[in-house]
């Protein structure tokens, strides 16, 4: 695997860094990278990556670029490194929200190879879902390989994006926020905090493997742990009652409204 670079290690693109020594057979030193707060690097560097004081150095001894900014320091950012783009040697790999491929061609002057992906901080774990859109079936075909080594890749259609940003990386916290109120509950009914966690979070893990493995729809699976005037039909319903799916359906939407307010 050819060295890779990272621009931004910030949450995503530290959980990246991570999931590609532990999970994407990549030595920490051939992994490049930069961040506008050098300090923070200080704990990779530790660990043997590649710290860089600027992105162009970086670019110099990477060949795929992932650039892990916020929003607002896109433009910068790619127009800081098109003078030092190679044709035939870099890919552009972008993981910012609310940045087409069309605007980072631009900033770039197409001189490279551009796809987006939307990762989420489950990669560090290997159990990242990563959406892959793109306009060179090849260079598509190369993040794939490399993101793929750390959970499951999705091939969509870049106007999907927007939605994947959602359903995936913000879906974690979503879920995360269910498994939690989960943990609340087995706290009231009688485990200690330690206990109740570790319970809920294995049973969400299973409940997802289950789906995983046999590609059924939820409710099939869920049929199978509901009887008549049961106790899992009457939490069901009662949760229900309160607007648990409406609730998560409502906060889905609204934040897929939100993604045009960060440009």
């Amino acid at each position: 695997m050819s060295a890779i670079g990272i621009i931004g290690v910030g949450n995503i693109g530290g959980a990246i860094a991570k999931g590609l020594v532990k999970h994407g057979n990549i030595k920490a030193e051939d992994i490049h990278i930069s961040r506008r707060n050098k300090k923070r690097l200080q704990s990779f560097q530790e660990k043997g990556f590649s710290c860089h004081d600027d992105n162009i150095s970086l670019l110099e001894k990477s060949d795929m670029i992932i650039v892990a900014v916020l929003p607002g320091q896109a433009k910068d950012v790619f127009e800081g490194l098109a003078p030092a783009l190679q044709k035939g040697r870099h890919t552009i790999v972008s993981g910012i929200s609310a940045t087409s491929i069309d605007d980072i061609n631009q900033w770039v002057q197409s001189k490279v190879p551009v796809v987006r992906i939307t990762p989420n901080t489950a990669i560090e774990f290997g159990e990242s879902m990563t959406c892959i859109a793109g306009t060179d079936p090849v260079a598509e075909s190369m993040v794939d390989d490399v993101f793929s080594k750390m959970g499951t890749t999705m091939v969509i259609q870049e106007k999907l994006m927007p939605a994947a940003i959602i359903l995936a990386a913000c879906g974690i916290a979503f879920f995360l926020r269910f498994i939690r109120a989960d943990t609340q509950g087995g706290i009231q009914i009688g485990f200690n905090a330690e206990q109740a966690g570790k319970i809920a979070a294995q049973t969400a893990k299973g409940a997802a493997e289950i789906l995983l493995s046999t590609g059924n729809h939820p409710e099939r699976e869920i049929d199978k742990v509901t009887t008549p005037m049961g106790i899992t039909i009457t939490g069901l319903n009662e949760m229900e009652h309160y607007g648990l799916s409406s609730a998560l359906i409502k906060g889905i939407i609204a934040s897929h409204s939100g993604i045009r307010e960060l440009k």
